[in-house]
């Protein structure tokens, strides 16, 4: 790989630990709690842009698609890392990729021709995601309670994936007029937003105790079910650090190298957390879902290919 253009796939080695990391977390901890922890620490490691490049907020183009953009990854951040902690990794991750699609039906709307190979990658891609999620949303193994639980992870990932499709698309518009503003405002965004799901979170836990308490009841008034444990906040850290780092591997590599390799190189970023879910939590794939797998990961190869 020429240049840098090799930190692509770095970046998607970084992502895929990320959102594993993410989806063990809120296994545990309540999901506000991993989303806001790593937003601050995300948050903090953003502003250091500053010290390089002004914050611009009279440069309506980025700030207006920087907002845009944080709406999107708060979406899809939250939706990603839900159906990991209650789906199946192998299967929720791959959906998620198909967020390479918003970009190109943005691109097809503005005039873009429709290319074989992408018309080809967008069938196979889709193909693949059939026989991916199918068994999960057939299957009553567990209940009709499970299978509930198996269908609300599919249409989440189906939600990551068109959160992170919008913020791509935001941040690539934004940063066509200042690449800080526009990450700085959607990272505000985000934390904006998962300081107020944090606020209405907090406030339902303390008046239902306070409920339970009033009628006679046991009552855990305490904002978290259970105290976080030192890995935990490693953890937590981890995926803003991470993340962050990512995003920095991915500005070098597309600057170093061409768009399509550098795009199918960071659109591997799922793979990663298959392969964790596989190895570290034991989760087991019927053959047709590992064929679908395989199926979406080439489609979404060969969108990513077209950029």
């Amino acid at each position: 790989m020429p240049g840098l253009t090799w930190l692509a796939l770095v970046a998607s080695g970084l992502l895929g630990v990320t959102d594993f990391l993410g989806g063990v977390l809120s296994r545990r901890i309540p999901l506000i709690v991993v989303l806001l922890g790593s937003q601050v620490v995300s948050a903090l490691a953003v502003s250091t842009r500053l010290l390089t490049e002004p914050l611009d907020l009279a440069d309506g183009n980025a700030v207006q698609w920087g907002i845009i953009g944080g709406l999107g990854t708060a979406i899809g951040v939250a939706s990603l890392f839900r159906a990991l902690a209650i789906g199946t990794m192998g299967v929720v991750a791959p959906i998620t990729a198909l967020a390479v699609i918003v970009p190109v039906v943005v691109g097809l709307s503005a005039g873009d021709p429709l290319t074989g190979l992408l018309a080809v990658g967008l069938v196979v891609a889709i193909i693949g995601t059939v026989l991916a999620s199918g068994p999960e949303v057939r299957s009553r193994v567990g209940g009709e309670s499970a299978h509930r639980t198996r269908v609300l992870s599919i249409v989440l990932a189906f939600a990551a994936a068109g959160g992170f499709g919008l913020a791509n698309v935001s941040v690539a518009l934004g940063s066509a007029t200042s690449i800080t503003t526009t990450l700085v405002v959607n990272t505000t965004v985000v934390l904006l937003l998962y300081l107020l799901a944090f606020s209405v979170w907090i406030q339902v836990r303390l008046r239902g105790a306070a409920t339970r308490m009033h009628q006679g009841r046991p009552a855990a008034p305490a904002p978290l079910p259970h105290p976080l444990r030192p890995r935990d906040l490693l953890g937590i850290s981890a995926i803003g650090v991470l993340g962050y780092l990512a995003n920095v591997c991915f500005a070098l590599a597309s600057q170093a190298g061409a768009l399509s390799v550098v795009a199918v190189l960071a659109s591997l970023y799922p793979v990663v957390t298959a392969i964790l879910g596989w190895r570290v939590l034991g989760e087991r794939l019927l053959r047709v879902q590992v064929v679908g797998v395989v199926i979406v990961f080439l489609g979404v190869a060969m969108i990513a290919a077209t950029a």
